[in-house]
């Protein structure tokens, strides 16, 4: 079932998760269903949107859904290796969906996690997929995008950077 996206200022998306401690439960698949719905919602109504974690529809526990080449939810990650490399990019989130924020993030990241039985696995990323899982474990711990900002000159808005992009202009220049 879709559910109603939390927005920057609810308190809840600022609550560290509580990990899951029961699978393969009617609860825990409900609440995957429900994020990979809200996911596929958000979308097809915005043109965008690769990854929701647990907090954003208010359920503070330690899961999230993500949908790239194929659906997958991860429960309980923690990243036990991060590269020293980093690479900087504007990214986005549904709970400021009109604001980009430039970060900085990790290039390649190994996670450790369990899937929706309890089976514990490890998944190494790079590149994209690395962002969105920092991005997403972030939301887990209540840190937001907007805290790894580079500085305060790196929010804007969507329509903004649209602007300077269809030009071919970079924002920081």
């Amino acid at each position: 079932m879709k559910r109603e996206i939390l927005l920057l200022g609810n308190p809840v998306l600022r609550q560290k998760c509580k990990p899951v401690t029961e699978f393969d439960s009617i609860q825990l698949r409900r609440i995957v269903a429900d994020l990979r719905d809200t996911l596929h919602d958000f979308r097809k109504r915005n043109g965008f949107g690769r990854g929701i974690a647990a907090p954003q529809i208010g359920v503070t526990q330690r899961i999230v859904f993500i949908h790239i080449v194929e659906p997958l939810a991860i429960i309980n990650p923690t990243i036990i290796r991060r590269s020293k490399r980093l690479f900087s990019l504007w990214d986005d989130c549904f709970s400021f969906p009109n604001l980009l924020v430039k970060v900085k993030r990790h290039y390649s990241i190994e996670i450790r996690y369990q899937n929706e039985m309890g089976v514990k696995k490890t998944l190494k990323a790079s590149g994209a997929l690395s962002e969105l899982l920092q991005h997403e474990i972030d939301h887990l711990n209540g840190v937001l995008a907007i805290d790894r900002a580079v500085d305060s000159r790196s929010i804007l808005y969507r329509s903004e950077w649209e602007k300077f992009e269809a030009r071919g202009q970079k924002q920081d220049e």
